[in-house]
């Protein structure tokens, strides 16, 4: 295939929204408002918003304009630039693998509990009865009815990462069905997936918007807003802020990965790309800080006006059914007046509801999503509906990005003249099957631990190395000049001086900034930990990986990192032009 030849978007619409999928998913839920109530509240909003422009949008814009001018996949545009740098290209696929391997075990979390909406009562709303018919499980009741829901009836999970068992029947078969839809979205390569991302890229926000309603109708959302907004000034002398901020701009909008690099590869020569790559970023952090208003405005009061209602009814003789958490601060009042004496025994346990402390204690990562998430919509009327509406949406963040995380394996492969050969249909289903096959490990009793692993280790510090390399590449190997040229080529102007400013010097110093405190990070944290669940206990505890799960974590950094000096050899021993369609 010849690149005169190459598919197109039908319209730089379908590349926007592809783009705004693919970066906008799970992260912009669970991770962002996690790191807003860990650093101060609207305080994270300084450090996050500065990164975005001198970090996340910079490289954003880089790869969009360098895609879309070498109209090839990661490894071939990498090869272009220079013979030696092929590993650039090939680390990216290699880390896009190892997403694509865990990634599509979230969206089959998300269908699992999505199935599991349509009963009349949510299974996660109480715990089951015994097999003895005495009373509810015990592992249940030293936890919680959503954990246990998620660590039992959904994972089944194991002791340890060393106990393992076979592969859970429902996970196995949810897996399979998110494979099957991830295929179907992408069968037709380009052509369908621009078809697809209409629904994925705009279905969250219309979710967003209808639990921000219902939200701010709640008591006390207002505050818990306030909280979100009120920054802590203090944070910003904390040097774990800004490295917080620098990576969640870095990680959200999905660079490295070479998804980027390939869905620019298929717009027009002239497309501009510096416009959509300045509106995807601001959609980006935009939709970052809106959900995290619904986060704060359903969950972060609530919470407290949770425990108010526990301890009225344990007080006072008033029916379960009386309080709900819509008008626990109204019994508060009526309560506060009608008994004032046996009211004032409480009072103080009531002023120990402290939002800040319920927001601090929080989670992140799968926890917010299936645990805490799942725990609020339990307390709602219709559950049922916000149930369906919330998961339904998590489905549409994950596909959204399974979309680019796919792309970013499909497109380089395509580049080879051995896969260049194959159809569309079947080069992407075998890519589908093999990862399918083997993210059924995931479905294990171990399998989040593993899941675990890798998402902290497969394709996290590893995409710090490719793209400080990529930022080198293009702008001191390639040639900023000759790029600028391009840029003036394509887009009908050459960059300005804020863009030269961040390609030239900023953004790879702030990289470097990013990528020693990793390092530093790394070593002083001394040997990696998981949390493992202890049925006995009710509850996580911190464990550290055996022997052969830190050899495995060397082995995932390695892999991807060691491709830069490997395929740096390889031009020696082969002419590029035999191995790229260039």
């Amino acid at each position: 295939m010849e690149k005169d030849s190459r598919p197109k978007w039908d319209n730089p619409t379908q590349f926007l929204l592809a783009c705004v999928s693919y970066a906008i998913g799970l992260g912009n839920v669970w991770r962002f408002p996690y790191l807003c109530q860990m650093h101060g509240g609207g305080g994270f909003l300084i450090p996050y918003l500065l990164m975005l422009f001198l970090e996340g949008l910079p490289l954003f814009c880089l790869e969009l304009g360098i895609g879309q001018k070498m109209r090839q996949g990661s490894v071939g545009t990498f090869s272009s630039i220079n013979p030696y740098l092929g590993g650039v290209g090939l680390a990216s696929v290699m880390t896009s693998l190892y997403l694509c391997l865990y990634y599509n075990i979230i969206n089959a979390w998300s269908f699992w509990y999505l199935f599991n909406s349509f009963q009349s009562v949510l299974p996660w709303a109480e715990c089951p009865i015994n097999t003895n018919r005495t009373g509810p499980v015990e592992e249940c009741e030293r936890s919680s009815p959503t954990q246990y829901f998620f660590f039992r009836e959904t994972l089944d999970i194991s002791s340890s990462i060393e106990v393992n068992g076979g592969v859970h029947t429902g996970q196995a078969l949810c897996l399979l069905l998110a494979w099957v839809i991830t295929y179907l979205f992408v069968v037709k390569g380009v052509k369908s997936t621009g078809k697809v991302v209409y629904f994925t890229a705009t279905f969250p926000y219309f979710v967003l918007v209808i639990y921000l309603i219902r939200g701010v109708t709640l008591h006390g959302a207002a505050n818990g807003i306030k909280y979100m907004f009120t920054p802590k000034l203090e944070q910003l002398a904390n040097p774990t802020t800004w490295i917080n901020a620098a990576t969640q701009i870095f990680f959200s909008l999905g660079l490295g990965f070479g998804s980027l690099i390939a869905f620019a590869s298929y717009n027009e020569y002239n497309n501009n790309f510096e416009r959509q790559a300045i509106a995807v970023s601001l959609i980006n952090s935009g939709t970052s800080i809106f959900a995290s208003i619904v986060t704060f405005a359903i969950y972060g009061f609530k919470r407290c006006v949770c425990v108010t209602r526990l301890l009225l009814l344990n007080t006072f003789d008033i029916a379960e059914d009386n309080i709900t958490l819509d008008t626990a601060l109204d019994w508060v009042r009526e309560l506060n007046m009608t008994y004032p004496e046996k009211f004032a025994e409480i009072a103080d346990q009531l002023q120990t509801c402290d939002l800040e402390k319920e927001l601090d204690t929080a989670v992140e990562g799968t926890g917010l999503a299936f645990i805490v998430y799942s725990e609020a919509i339990t307390n709602m009327p219709l559950s049922q509906l916000w149930s369906v509406l919330y998961f339904f949406m998590l489905l549409m963040l994950g596909m959204g990005s399974m979309l680019g995380n796919i792309t970013g394996v499909i497109t380089p492969l395509r580049d080879f003249k051995f896969f260049s050969k194959m159809s569309n249909e079947l080069l992407n289903g075998i890519v589908c099957l093999f990862c399918f096959l083997l993210g059924l490990g995931f479905s294990t009793p171990s399998g989040n631990y593993w899941f675990t692993m890798f998402n902290d280790y497969g394709a996290s510090f590893s995409l710090l190395f490719i793209v400080f390399f990529e930022s080198i590449a293009i702008v001191y190997i390639y040639g900023m000049k000759r790029f600028e040229k391009d840029m003036e080529d394509m887009v009908g102007h050459r960059p300005n001086w804020y863009w030269k400013i961040m390609w030239k010097v900023v953004s790879p110093l702030l990289l470097l900034v990013v990528i020693t405190f990793y390092i530093v990070g790394y070593i002083q944290g001394g040997t990696p930990t998981y949390h493992a669940w202890k049925k006995e206990l009710g509850k996580t505890v911190v464990t550290e990986y055996p022997i052969f799960g830190q050899a495995f974590i060397g082995l995932l950094l390695a892999s991807s990192i060691s491709c830069l000096p490997i395929m740096a050899l390889y031009p020696f021993l082969t002419p590029v032009a035999d191995r790229y369609r260039i």
